[in-house]
């Protein structure tokens, strides 16, 4: 049996999440829906992708498919987001310009 990946909803991109998928791990992803705590498992056998979720089986033909699932879904959030905080350019702006100080006074 394949290698467990346990997430929160949203920790991972969606494309973290298929490349788990493609290396043969089964994912348990952890979400909350209607104030209830819920365990969706996301599994690929080498030609269709699953959603398990505890009222529905999804099925997936495509990578497109899957991919469009997990982000629309809220499993795994699209490659450009970043959790709070942990945007890679936090903290990296620069400093504003006074620009009282920086004329040229000749």
């Amino acid at each position: 049996m394949s290698e467990r990946l346990v997430v929160e909803a949203g920790d991972k991109t969606a494309e973290e999440l298929l490349t788990a998928l493609h290396d043969g791990r089964r994912i348990i992803v952890q979400t909350e829906f209607l104030d209830a705590d819920h365990e969706v498992v996301l599994r690929y056998d080498g030609e269709i992708y699953y959603c398990d979720t505890p009222t529905r089986l999804h099925k997936h033909d495509s990578v497109g498919e899957m991919r469009t699932c997990l982000t629309n879904r809220g499993y795994g959030r699209p490659a450009e987001e970043h959790p709070a905080g942990d945007s890679p350019d936090a903290g990296d702006e620069p400093a504003p310009v006074d620009s009282d100080t920086n004329s040229a006074e000749e």
